[in-house]
């Protein structure tokens, strides 16, 4: 489905003009719609949706603010320009859906599409299809997405001329670099990782290329975008954590325009969930760990409810799904951490192979796991090695492409799965419990 930019005689937008942004929103607050109304005296856009739970997370944003980041984003990050052509794989009903399916490439003057399917329905080349067929510029999907793709045959990612694609844009995960790597090498065009979260609405990190375009490192979302001033934290004592050390990601207030303001109806929860996490320090919290290199680069690791405590080692999931990923033959994984009544905690991964005939018997599994263990204890060392890795087709994933580690991990040490609203396949959960329960039997 296609949508191009258009608007009524009243509102006729001129790409070649700056956009009068105050004259914009008041016709939209004169406009005959319902607002919703806070105590404050501006309309609000409410984002209902989690992308993990489903649930709703009320977050409260200022419209007119909303609308010139997402110009600012467009412009500067996405490099869109008025005519062209941008395809975000995404639902409509996330927040990437709604910012870059629908208000972003529309504010933008650009033509957007929205696909409802799959990467690999009806086969594994229909994204590269809709780019060629559209002559797509822009495209915006997730590593989750893209790691899907990676076990499907090759030579679907040859079958079209994808030569309007100026770049490639990933987030919703961490992008781990075997996976941009691939995916770079196959398409030939940029990969450009970025990352935010549904309470920002545009990216928090990233190149800015139509501002500077720095060098790029695969596994790195890049730096902190104009707007956000950033400090990775100590979860203890608050302090800043120097360079390559593990830290808290969280962003020194007043947050920039687009970002949430309040939480419906809760200005105290507001408060208390987002800028109370640190005794000494009055910061926004991302409850994501990252690490910054000495080129100023930053790498994100993971939630900070995600850390696995092997030891007293604390290991992000990230690290060691990386790790896993780079044995040539693994196509994605999701890492938990188990219960262990001696180590507090301890690895468990779930991969998908790229050939499976790999893991066709009893003894080709015992085989590759043999290998992604010796690959972990290569990339990360022996503390990091999995206790298990079980191998399966498919990983629990929410409709927009999110791992339900909750989920992997409570069925994993015998819990009930969850909320399971928003998961894609039933069938993945399935093979989790098989896993699971083959691995307890041989113990």
């Amino acid at each position: 489905m296609l949508f191009k930019r258009g608007l009524d005689e009243d509102m006729a937008w001129n790409p070649a003009r700056d956009v009068d942004w105050d004259t914009l929103r008041a016709r939209h607050m004169d406009a005959n719609v319902e607002p919703v109304w806070l105590e404050s005296t501006d309309p609000s856009y409410i984002l209902y949706t989690s992308g993990t739970t489903g649930k709703p997370k009320g977050v409260q944003r200022d419209t007119g603010g909303y609308a010139v980041a997402l110009a600012a984003s467009m412009k500067h990050i996405y490099t869109g320009q008025a005519g062209e052509t941008m395809f975000t794989s995404s639902d409509i009903g996330w927040v990437v859906g709604h910012s870059y399916i629908v208000y972003g490439p529309l504010i933008a003057g650009m033509t957007t599409i929205i696909y409802e399917g799959l990467p690999i329905r009806p086969d594994p080349g229909i994204w590269w299809k809709i780019v060629q067929d559209n002559q797509v510029n822009i495209m915006f999907t997730s590593p989750t997405a893209v790691r899907v793709l990676k076990k499907q045959p090759p030579e679907y990612l040859t079958k079209y001329d994808v030569s309007s694609l100026r770049s490639l844009y990933l987030a919703g995960e961490p992008l781990d670099e075997p996976t941009a790597r691939w995916i770079a090498d196959a398409l030939k065009v940029n990969i450009i990782d970025n990352y935010w979260q549904t309470e920002t609405g545009w990216p928090i990190l990233s190149s800015v290329p139509a501002i500077e375009d720095s060098p790029r490192k695969f596994g790195s979302p890049g730096f902190a975008v104009y707007g956000f001033d950033l400090k990775l934290l100590d979860e203890r004592t608050g302090l800043e954590v120097g360079t390559s050390e593990k830290g808290v990601l969280t962003a020194v207030p007043p947050l920039p325009p687009g970002c949430l303001t309040t939480v419906w109806g809760d200005d105290k929860r507001f408060v208390n969930t987002y800028f109370s996490n640190f005794e000494n320090a009055l910061v926004y919290s991302s409850f994501d760990w990252a690490t910054q290199d000495a080129d100023g680069y930053y790498f994100i690791l993971g939630r900070t409810d995600d850390v696995i405590n092997v030891a007293g080692h604390r290991l992000g999931t990230r690290e060691i799904e990386e790790a896993v990923s780079a044995h040539p033959n693994v196509a994605e994984v999701a890492v938990v951490g188990v219960h262990d009544e001696v180590k507090g905690q301890a690895v468990m991964a779930f991969a998908v192979v790229k050939d499976a005939s790999r893991v066709a018997t009893p003894e080709a599994v015992a085989a590759m796991e043999k290998e992604v263990m010796a690959t972990v204890d290569k990339e990360l060392g022996a503390i990091a090695r999995p206790a298990r890795v079980c191998f399966v087709t498919l990983l629990p994933k929410t409709r927009s492409g999110k791992l339900l580690r909750r989920s992997i991990q409570a069925l994993a040490e015998g819990r009930e799965a969850g909320d399971l609203t928003t998961l894609d396949d039933p069938s993945a959960l399935e093979q989790i419990k098989a896993a699971v329960a083959s691995w307890k039997a041989g113990k």
